[in-house]
């Protein structure tokens, strides 16, 4: 659109928790094998945060590394959106909270709950502000510490989940570099297909929702599953077609890391070789709106994104929510 500047990532950051949940741990807690686990999700072992760890701290440590690789400093970011759904109280927002920590003292600051999409959703909404000219520098960060809302009795739900943080500092770019294309969508009829039952005003806190354990994660597995496989495939298919490119033009699929038969199914879809795919979910489990930055990270700090690269994003995840990214790689910020 004429007069909007090109919006791009300029750096990313990156943290995880020290302490490793694996496979083997879990048969000691919970009635399930590693071969199970490994042969219908994919995952290996998970990141777990500390108990006094929360997810700003986590965020921090990301958003932290971002602003160092781009040379940028807090009192610089115009605006933080922090994508999370395990946030560090229901208000103020952990996005208010990480200011502080940062000293961000001119940003605006928000929360998203989009759960696994919310980083997705995050960039989506930070790009407008930068396009139009209202915001130059805008930190989104994915978080999740989802450990603090497992349950750990649960074989479904608690072989899935880790904690960790992805940051993204975004900024203008050149008009030929940047997002080129974002979808984003909703389907509210299967909230309770994944959800947290009580904690928020439908159902308080009370003695009788801690005995049922409704302040945990509940997941109807198979439901969700085929609802990620076919909105995954159907949202990178649109956002491709907006941005003008076929599915042979994508360089890098950073979907999010949730089962790796899902991620199958969309390299078979668009015909993708292994070394076009990042996956990292054998050692980090779900890490919900975490997921995607923190992949994107790893994959920039082991070269394998190179300058004109086509990215697609792409996540899925309670709401029931989804999104999808075109970006051409370029993080060479643009100075009019």
């Amino acid at each position: 659109m004429k007069g909007l500047r090109s919006v791009g990532i300029l750096s990313t950051g990156s943290y995880t928790p020290e302490k490793i949940l694996t496979n083997a741990d879990l048969e000691k807690m919970v009635d399930t094998s590693d071969e199970w686990i490994v042969s219908r999700t994919g995952i290996r072992e998970r990141r777990i945060a500390s108990d006094d760890q929360a997810s700003s701290d986590l965020a921090y440590e990301a958003a932290v590394k971002a602003l160092q690789k781009a040379n940028i400093s807090a009192e610089q970011l115009d605006m933080i959106i922090v994508a999370t759904v395990t946030p560090d109280h229901s208000f103020p927002s952990t996005a208010c909270i990480l200011q502080d920590k940062l000293g961000a003292s001119k940003a605006a600051a928000l929360d998203v709950s989009a759960a696994c999409t919310g980083f997705i959703y995050g960039i989506t909404i930070a790009t407008q502000f930068i396009a139009n000219g209202l915001y130059r520098y805008v930190l989104v960060i994915g978080v999740e510490a989802l450990s603090k809302i497992t349950d750990y009795t649960d074989r479904n739900t608690c072989v899935l989940f880790g904690d960790g943080a992805g940051a993204a500092l975004l900024g203008p770019v050149a008009s030929d570099k940047g997002f080129k294309s974002f979808d984003l969508g909703a389907d509210g009829s299967g909230g309770k297909l994944l959800s947290v039952a009580a904690g928020g005003s439908r159902n308080p806190a009370t003695a009788e929702t801690l005995e049922q354990k409704m302040h945990y994660l509940s997941m109807s597995g198979k439901e969700v599953f085929k609802f990620a496989v076919r909105v995954m495939n159907n949202a990178t298919e649109t956002v491709l077609s907006q941005a003008g490119y076929e599915k042979n033009d994508i360089d890098l699929l950073v979907p999010h890391q949730a089962n790796q038969r899902i991620i199958d199914s969309a390299v078979k879809r668009f015909g993708l070789s292994e070394d076009k795919v990042v996956v990292n979910l054998d050692r980090y489990g779900n890490m919900s709106s975490a997921s995607i930055p923190v992949a994107l990270d790893e994959a920039v700090n082991e070269g394998r994104v190179k300058d004109g690269d086509k990215l697609v994003l792409v996540g899925f995840g309670g709401g029931l929510t989804w999104g999808a990214a075109v970006l051409v790689w370029g993080t060479e910020e643009y100075v009019e």
